[in-house]
């Protein structure tokens, strides 16, 4: 999708309001924490379990969007006498504050995902948990499992080890903060290191045939009673920040594997009409794609600020459909095992203050690497994590594309029977005069329908818009 502004002006507040109130309401979205949950996070904030060791030395940093505030990692970056490097991970303690079996654990269980809607978030932990007292603030020493990975002078991980320790963040950086401090040679070490790891880590994520999307990022807000919607192309440090996460999460499943138990995000290939309908779309917004290069290949060389490319990036996503999670327990390793975009055994370990199991992967780490049993009520939760993170994970798609769908159709509610000139992106092979066109202004991908004729795939149409109504109908085009 191309980096546009769009902005709702404040006629339609009241109705776009409305629909997410109704749209939380459809979904069963639990709003306000029970207050047995409250009142025991307001104590455990003040009593946490604190681990012996001692690590608030090593002057962490976080790189978040600017207004976060639930900060899950915080990283430390040197180089090692024999060339390499040496990564410090500090990941959010959770368990340090949620009891097994508790009100906080059994809500967390109900909520399973912090969801994130236009005019605020649904958080998984109560906020004096998730941006107070577990939240890798600045200045604030906390709780965590604290990630040693040690890495040879081209990237390739050598150690791995993971404990309970005390760390404390010195300062807060956002990913343009980052970017610029690189770019003009003003970033300390531990921050400069970033662009050389993260590098190195691409460079060999291209090696074994993974695949990152540097899809822009669309991001709904409101401003002075008006609501906009935008797209922000990914800076390279995003990706090279993305790649700490990604190398934490292929160590921790190597952990689990070894250990014999453990819970794995796992990816199917794609399907081969899935790439060829990709095919298409690439075709339709003049992407070029030879039919020698591969998938992967065409996805790094895309450029995320170029609208036709960005449009496409967007339409690779549908590439990751099948995404689930797999236990294993007594050393019975599932086939396959693999994650099909890393391109190697991965899970989530790295975000236990905005999703539910990585905090028990985060639990089978620790004991992994301490060489003990996992603890009892890790491996009894394991059978359910699988189910209630598919079920947690569609609503929060089910929010995202709803949310879309409804500040979309706030936009355009004026503008009813007006024309636009639009590429055709999709085109449904049963139904040759339904599919997807996107429009270059408004920075809009909406489905048309309603012609008499097959949809020209991959040329300019003029279309009109026929429906846009907040919580009532999504933007729909036809052929003008």
């Amino acid at each position: 999708m191309p980096r546009r502004h769009i902005h709702v002006t404040g006629a339609a507040e009241a109705p776009l309001r409305a629909a997410l109130r109704a749209l939380r309401t459809e979904l069963g979205v639990p709003e306000d924490f029970p207050p047995a949950v409250l009142a025991e996070a307001e104590t455990v904030a003040k009593n946490p379990r604190l681990p012996s060791y001692d690590a608030t030395d090593l002057p962490f940093f976080t790189v978040d969007p600017p207004t976060s505030t639930d900060l899950d990692q915080a990283m430390h970056l040197a180089r090692r006498a024999d060339g390499g490097y040496r990564v410090h991970y500090a990941i959010a303690d959770v368990a340090a504050f949620v009891t097994p079996g508790s009100a906080l654990d059994t809500e967390a269980h109900r909520r399973v995902l912090t969801l994130y809607f236009p005019d605020g978030k649904v958080p998984l932990h109560p906020a004096v948990l998730s941006e107070g007292a577990a939240s890798l603030l600045p200045g604030e020493p906390r709780p965590a499992l604290l990630w040693r990975i040690d890495l040879d002078a081209e990237g390739r991980r050598v150690a791995t080890d993971v404990r309970r320790a005390l760390v404390r963040s010195r300062a807060k950086l956002d990913y343009a903060d980052v970017q610029r401090r690189i770019d003009t040679g003003t970033a300390e070490e531990p921050v400069a290191l970033l662009r050389e790891i993260g590098r190195l880590r691409e460079t060999l994520e291209a090696e074994r045939g993974g695949i990152s999307l540097n899809v822009p990022e669309q991001e709904i807000v409101e401003q002075d009673h008006a609501y906009s919607l935008a797209y922000r192309a990914p800076l390279p440090a995003d990706g090279w920040n993305a790649q700490i996460s990604l190398l934490t999460g292929m160590a921790a499943a190597d952990l689990m594997t070894a250990a014999g138990t453990g819970i794995l995000r796992t990816l199917p290939t794609a399907p081969d009409g899935a790439v060829a309908r990709l095919r298409r779309s690439a075709q339709a917004l003049g992407v070029d794609w030879p039919h020698h290069v591969s998938y992967a290949d065409v996805v790094r060389a895309a450029d995320p600020t170029d609208p036709r490319q960005a449009a496409f990036l967007q339409e690779c996503t549908s590439l990751l459909r099948g995404a689930g999670y797999t236990v294993f327990t007594d050393g019975h390793i599932p086939t396959p095992a693999m994650h099909a975009a890393v391109a190697d055994e991965y899970t989530h370990c790295t975000a236990p203050l905005r999703r539910l199991v990585d905090r028990y992967a985060g639990e089978l780490c620790v004991a992994a690497v301490a060489g003990d049993e996992p603890p009892e009520w890790v491996r009894a939760a394991l059978p359910a994590l699988p189910v209630e993170m598919a079920a947690g994970s569609r609503r929060a798609n089910t929010v995202e594309r709803e949310s879309v769908d409804i500040v979309e159709a706030a936009l355009l509610r004026e503008r009813v029977g007006e024309v636009f000139d639009a590429y055709v992106i999709d085109v449904k092979e049963r139904e040759p005069a339904v599919g997807t066109v996107h429009l270059d202004d408004p920075a809009v991908v909406a489905r048309i329908e309603g012609g008499t004729t097959r949809l020209p795939l991959g040329e300019w149409l003029r279309v009109r818009l026929a429906e846009a109504d907040p919580g009532t109908a999504k933007a729909l085009f036809a052929p003008a």
